[in-house]
């Protein structure tokens, strides 16, 4: 299962969020610098309407929706590529995870300790951004020299390792992560690329964390607007309005109960439903479904993957004795209303091993084993 990380500056609502979208209370939320020393991991269900509607047409009441892991990682602050703060150890568990969402505060609390003295959500981004780059300059400053040799004798692979290396560093030298280094690159530079195990490398999302009383206004909030411009000028990414606080609240609530408060507030919806699915588009997910008599689920696979690779998703015999699977948009067979009239209705296809799944199908597999 993939892993996204919550990082961000002590005190700006990670672990509150961390409980909000997991829906418990397993994370510290103290009003201190570095509450949370190991990460905590949860999984999170992805909010998919598109269940709903195909339980209906197969006349079941369990629904399993798709799912990815959550980790909630400490704090970071000024000089943590250099041992500051949990340093290395705060560094490392990001290493590990595939993606990040960095929580941005842009509230202001005087009951709520800010570890840099007053609110500036640009300049809290440019801390964690500079820590990232630098470590990440290390890491290519270290490989460079690890690989010197096998270039002074001339080896293929080091050189062009060593040529993407020089690339990137000076991308990063410049103060730019590295996922926007835009290079058209081959695969196998990709695959070199990989293997540097950058940390500004990671795909990025912001979350930018405001009070229960102004996220209704969220879309015109100044700080948010700072937060989300900067966002897309410098990270090329997206930025989520939401309210840790309110969402952690709203996790204890019954889901009626939670839509109700959200209503009175003037929001239409859940903050944390809306990081759930950025992140998992962030991640490059897509979702299948299959249903029987007893249930519908949501499967998760890697965009660009084939109708073989979903079969073993759900069961590698499934893969192994591929056959066919036969498939259908979910939006067709809810608009038929049964597979009877989506099959009379031409919308059931036969797709072969090498069908690369669409977000959104429905999938029947025959196999043989």
């Amino acid at each position: 299962m993939l892993k996204a990380g919550i990082i961000g500056l002590p005190n700006v609502g990670k672990s509150t969020l961390f409980n909000a979208v997991t829906r418990t209370h397993k994370a510290p939320a103290e009003n201190y610098p570095f509450c949370t020393i190991e990460p905590n991991l949860g999984v999170v269900s992805v909010p998919d309407p598109r269940l709903d509607a195909l339980a209906k047409v197969a006349k079941v009441d369990k629904q399993i929706p798709a799912a990815i892991e959550f980790v909630d990682i400490a704090g970071l602050v000024k000089g943590a590529s250099k041992g500051e703060g949990l340093g290395n150890k705060f560094l490392s568990h990001i290493r590990e995870v595939d993606a990040l969402i960095e929580v941005v505060r842009c509230f202001e609390d005087p009951d709520i300790v800010h570890v840099t003295g007053s609110l500036d959500p640009v300049r809290d981004i440019e801390i964690v951004s500079t820590e990232l780059i630098l470590a990440d300059l290390e890491t290519v400053r270290k490989r460079l020299e690890k690989i010197s040799r096998d270039v002074k004798r001339g080896d293929k692979h080091a050189v062009l390792e060593a040529h993407l290396l020089e690339q990137v560093q000076a991308h990063l030298d410049a103060g730019k992560p590295a996922n926007t280094l835009g290079l058209p690159l081959s695969p196998e530079e990709k695959q070199i690329m990989r293997g540097f195990f950058l940390l500004t490398d990671k795909p990025v999302i912001f979350a930018a964390n405001v009070k229960e009383g102004e996220l209704a206004g969220a879309e015109t909030h100044p700080q948010v607007n700072r937060v989300r411009d900067y966002a897309r000028a410098h990270h090329a990414c997206d930025t989520v309005a939401l309210s840790a606080q309110l969402e952690s609240d709203l996790a204890d609530l019954a889901p009626e109960e939670a839509r109700e408060y959200l209503k009175e507030l003037g929001v239409a919806e859940s903050g944390a439903d809306r990081l759930i699915r950025s992140t998992y588009q962030l991640l490059g997910l897509r979702t299948f479904f299959t249903f029987n008599d007893k249930e519908v689920r949501a499967w998760t696979l890697r965009g660009g993957e084939t109708a073989s690779r979903a079969a073993g998703t759900v069961h590698t015999d499934f893969e192994r004795g591929f056959i066919k699977a036969e498939t259908v948009f979910w939006e067709d067979l809810v608009k038929a209303g049964s597979v009877g009239h989506a099959r009379e209705t031409g919308h059931y296809r036969i797709e072969g091993r090498d069908y690369v799944v669409r977000d959104g199908d429905v999938l029947l597999f025959r196999f043989a084993v």
